[in-house]
């Protein structure tokens, strides 16, 4: 098996997937091969260090991260050979085709991704809805081997079927009022690895995410304390989205983006959904719907 997450930004995915791919990890064990990427420099979210300190720094940190939760951490490249710049990343014809490669070389089962806001009034992060739209509009071409070799030249004459992955969207908090989901997932077992990656991203967590001001988040003073923090913020979420227990989740909504799967391939692959708080009935419906 293996699950591929996409996001925007360095710490992005240990909000939001960790704790699924670590559950995922303790199900399959070796069979389980997992891939983190990040799409922009990580040089504009800071306030004292300059940019390129703060790209080196979060480059830094997210490669700590994969070293505790073991998976495979890459930052995107567009075919010129840059990382694009954060906070103005926008689907060009460069940043499909650098996904294109990315999902073609590592040809994952599933794939993890953003969510686009069904909600206009929504708020939105600009670099989180374009990585979320550019997976979407790069989904189809995903086995159409010709379609971004004028920036990956190969030759044309031989290809080979490339996988397609189911595509999952993950929560996002910078989508304000206009989070949903099909699949709540729990994983209160993994909240110990959870809390020790996203303590990796200490200019994030006791720097700049205390000082901007819209995470309503206190600067933790020990690893004790961050996990306190961390699980009060994910018992918020869940309280957002109509979820009462108390044992810690994460949440997907299943696309048509890619594969689209069987219902009972969902329940058979994803570890430790939690049918009671799941949205199975319309989930079932949907899936009928894309197929």
């Amino acid at each position: 098996m293996k699950i591929l997450s996409i996001h925007a930004h360095f710490d992005d995915f240990e909000f939001v997937a960790s704790g699924i791919f670590e559950m995922w990890k303790q199900k399959l064990g070796s069979e389980l091969t997992a891939k983190v990427v990040v799409c922009t420099d990580g040089r504009a979210g800071h306030h004292f260090r300059t940019r390129e300190e703060t790209g080196e720094i979060r480059l830094q940190e997210q490669m700590q991260s994969a070293r505790i939760g073991g998976y495979t951490f890459e930052q995107l490249r567009l075919p010129d050979g840059q990382v694009p710049r954060e906070a103005c990343l926008q689907v060009t014809p460069d940043l499909l085709a650098a996904l294109w490669r990315l999902i073609r070389e590592f040809e994952p089962d599933y794939l993890f991704c953003p969510p686009i806001p069904a909600d206009p009034l929504a708020g939105i992060h600009v670099d989180h809805v374009a990585v979320a739209e550019a997976v979407r509009q790069v989904a189809y071409m995903i086995n159409v081997p010709h379609a971004f070799t004028p920036e990956y030249p190969t030759d044309e004459t031989k290809s080979r079927p490339c996988k397609v992955p189911v595509i999952l969207n993950v929560f996002d908090s910078y989508a304000g009022g206009a989070n949903a989901f099909d699949l709540a997932l729990d994983v209160e077992a993994a909240f110990p690895k959870m809390c020790e990656m996203a303590w990796c991203h200490q200019s994030q967590i006791s720097e700049w995410l205390p000082w901007v001001g819209r995470h309503d988040l206190a600067a933790p003073k020990s690893a004790e304390e961050w996990a306190a923090a961390l699980r009060t913020r994910i018992e918020d979420r869940q309280r957002k989205l109509g979820v009462k227990s108390k044992t810690l989740m994460e949440f997907l909504t299943v696309t048509a983006w890619g594969t689209v799967p069987a219902y009972e391939q969902i329940l058979a692959d994803l570890p430790n959904i939690v049918l009671e708080a799941s949205n199975l009935t319309a989930l079932r419906e949907k899936l009928t719907r894309f197929s």
